[in-house]
């Protein structure tokens, strides 16, 4: 068995599934540029147009999933993390793309093997090769393999901007989750005219040490102590 063809193999181990029709993979493979324009091939190009589409599915399905309670807007802009050409080429690199890919030498001796632009144009047309030889859920179990961290690095990054923009929510939805009562907030003191006054609050939640904030307005103080809470506790 040569290099490649232990590559190849050794790509499907990692995909998780044995393809019935070996050409297909191997026209998933193939880019354009193998047999250096002396005789015509069966590229990816047509692959690579249908897994688009697959991925955008497998995607679309998940994020709804995920996040139930985002609007168009924020789903969209997820989406577009997950399907663009770094995480295409990301996923590739997982799935050991490289070594397997049918390129012309002179693409090889550029470095195309490593190459964003043809690890995510293959990476789509992996994809579609697996939808028309094993099915939908064929197709959605190697994305979810393989787009796992970047779907598990979205829902972080959503958590930190709910944690930044309503730091009091977050709070009592951490401490809920950690079996402990909500927090408690008081106002320790208050000092200014009363067209711009000052409050100092102080937040408790059980099991951790008190915190103190001020704000132009009570609720600005409390937004505050929240904040110090969950940066003190690694959570922001």
């Amino acid at each position: 068995m040569n290099a490649r063809a232990a590559a190849v193999n050794d790509l499907e181990t990692r995909l998780g599934y044995r393809f019935e029709d070996k050409g297909l993979l191997e026209r998933a493979l193939t880019h354009s540029s193998a047999g250096d324009g002396l005789r015509k091939i069966v590229h990816n190009e047509r692959l690579e147009f249908l897994g688009d589409r697959v991925l955008g599915l497998c995607t679309a399905q998940t994020l709804m999933a995920q996040f139930p309670e985002a609007r168009e807007g924020d789903l969209s802009q997820r989406y577009n993390m997950l399907v663009n050409r770094q995480a295409c080429a990301q996923a590739g690199r997982q799935m050991g793309l490289g070594p397997a890919l049918r390129l012309a030498g002179g693409e090889t001796r550029r470095g195309g093997r490593e190459q964003d632009t043809i690890l995510a144009d293959a990476c789509e047309a992996i994809l579609a090769a697996v939808y028309l030889d094993g099915g939908l859920e064929a197709a959605r179990a190697v994305f979810y393999q393989f787009w796992a961290d970047q779907i598990e690095a979205l829902g972080q990054a959503a958590m930190g901007q709910v944690a930044l923009s309503n730091p009091k929510s977050f709070l009592q939805e951490w401490a809920a989750a950690a079996k402990k009562p909500i927090p408690v907030y008081s106002v320790v003191h208050r000092t200014g005219p009363d067209h711009a006054p000052v409050f100092i609050v102080e937040v408790q939640v059980q099991g951790l040490d008190a915190a103190r904030a001020e704000g132009r307005s009570r609720q600005d103080a409390e937004k505050a102590a929240a904040s110090l809470v969950l940066g003190r506790e690694g959570l922001i």
